[in-house]
């Protein structure tokens, strides 16, 4: 459910011509696989990241649901961002083949076939989105499904391969968990949830054009249109730091608007010139080694950066702390 992954390391194979679906794999005899293949089609990481987006998008909007109601709903997002996981992984075959940190993975690695990993993505769709229509309403069923959707064929079958703007547009998809899960236990969208996906889809560009600035030649190999292979890594930094200069200041808007405590805008405050330091090194050093470095510093903060933004919030709310101090919008 998020675009939130994708290259490291250069690989040492023939140059991949772009195709646009997935690739013609070795045949396998019976299937290979075992749990872990399945769980690895999931991708775990990510949907740890949807879960705890969506857990502080409960949180932060402050309703009163029953605790194994509000679990059953996360668990339902959780599954439907491993759906899309699996389908995403299924159609980029191809792609994972030839780029070092994926060629791996279950389906290339010959021990998942591509039809068992379209079966169970789509299997797994349809019951999370039926799941959550049921333990909470249709509405954020509805928006679970158009969130599948959108990251499985918007920006996989799309997007991805066919725009240097494929992280920008396809960023959404990743964006999307909070609202879901604000949709899950209140059956409407509050300002604090369109708050937090801004802060989301923001993050995405800076966060991955860094890494893309590392791993170009990874993407060029396997036809990938990320934005340093087709506008230069010049461009790409000039991209990186308008972004930048945008995001720093909406991670202000929870304690603006009244949702996030003092620690909140601390927090958020030291973070945001800590990034906005590493991107303008990023924008500076150019050449050689430091270069790489430097680009690689900025793609483990902003990690790290997202991560205690909202572990911040939810440390607020859960603790009550956010009523406890004044607000920006209390001091106003």
């Amino acid at each position: 459910m998020n675009s939130m992954t994708d290259s490291y390391a250069s690989a040492t194979r023939p140059a991949a011509k772009p195709v646009s679906g997935p690739a013609v794999l070795q045949p396998v005899t019976g299937s290979l696989a075992e749990p872990g293949d399945y769980i690895a089609l999931l991708k775990p990481r990510v949907m740890f990241l949807v879960v705890f987006t969506a857990l502080v998008g409960m949180v932060v909007v402050d309703a009163t649901v029953h605790p194994v109601e509000a679990f059953a709903a996360l668990l339902a997002i959780a599954v439907g961002a491993g759906a899309s996981g699996a389908l995403n992984m299924w159609w980029d075959a191809d792609i994972d083949a030839v780029m070092t940190r994926t060629h791996k993975r279950p389906i290339p690695a010959g021990r998942v076939t591509p039809g068992e990993a379209l079966a169970f993505g789509l299997t797994l769709s349809v019951g999370s989105v039926l799941v959550l229509g049921l333990v909470a309403n249709w509405w954020a069923a509805a928006f679970l499904a158009f969130t599948i959707f959108f990251y499985a064929v918007v920006y996989s079958m799309w997007l991805k391969r066919s725009t240097p703007q494929n992280i920008v547009i396809g960023g959404a998809a990743g964006a999307f968990p909070p609202m879901v899960a604000d949709l899950a236990v209140t059956g409407s969208l509050g300002i604090e949830t369109l708050v937090l996906f801004a802060i989301i889809f923001l993050w995405t560009p800076p966060h991955f054009w860094a890494l893309a600035l590392v791993k170009s030649g990874d993407y060029a190999r396997a036809g990938v249109p990320m934005l340093p292979n087709v506008r230069g890594a010049d461009h790409t930094r000039v991209q990186i730091l308008a972004y930048t200069a945008v995001f720093v200041p909406v991670t202000l808007l929870p304690s603006i608007l009244g949702f996030g405590g003092l620690v909140y805008a601390v927090v958020s405050v030291v973070t945001g010139l800590a990034m906005a330091g590493l991107t303008w090194r990023v924008y500076r050093v150019r050449e050689g080694a430091e270069a790489a470095k430097a680009a690689q510093q900025l793609f483990g903060f902003t990690i790290l950066h997202l991560f205690i933004l909202f572990s911040v919030l939810l440390a607020e709310h859960g603790l009550g702390l956010w009523r406890a101090v004044p607000t920006i919008a209390g001091a106003w």
